[in-house]
């Protein structure tokens, strides 16, 4: 087995990976900030009701146009808002994928690399 390791990761190889690693996890957290600064907006029934949030589907507004709130119909306004939320998570979700999907796995690891 004397040849065992020749090609393997020697400790140049093994640094030069290392630094690939960080490399990468600086890239992530690099794209983790820009997500949660990416201001993404959720809309139904023709902009009655809009919901704003990150690219993280973290919600921090919504407003809702008066035409749409009506006393005797809850059912609808709820259905309004939960279908601006939706249509703002579908948004998140491609621009999420777009710039944390070329990380696969380690993009849900949480920076664990």
């Amino acid at each position: 087995m004397a040849g065992y390791n020749k090609g393997g990761m020697g400790g140049a190889g093994m640094q030069n990976l290392m630094k690939q690693a960080q490399k990468m996890q600086e890239e992530m957290q690099e794209k983790e900030r820009l997500l949660d600064e990416w201001e993404i907006v959720g809309t139904a029934g023709g902009e009655a009701v809009v919901v704003y949030m990150n690219a993280k589907k973290v919600i921090d507004g919504i407003e809702i146009d008066k035409s749409v709130i009506d006393p005797d119909d809850e059912e609808m306004l709820e259905d309004l808002i939960m279908a601006a939320i939706l249509d703002g998570y579908k948004k998140a979700d491609a621009v999420y994928e777009e710039h944390m999907g070329k990380f696969g796995m380690a993009g849900g690891m949480g920076g664990l690399l």
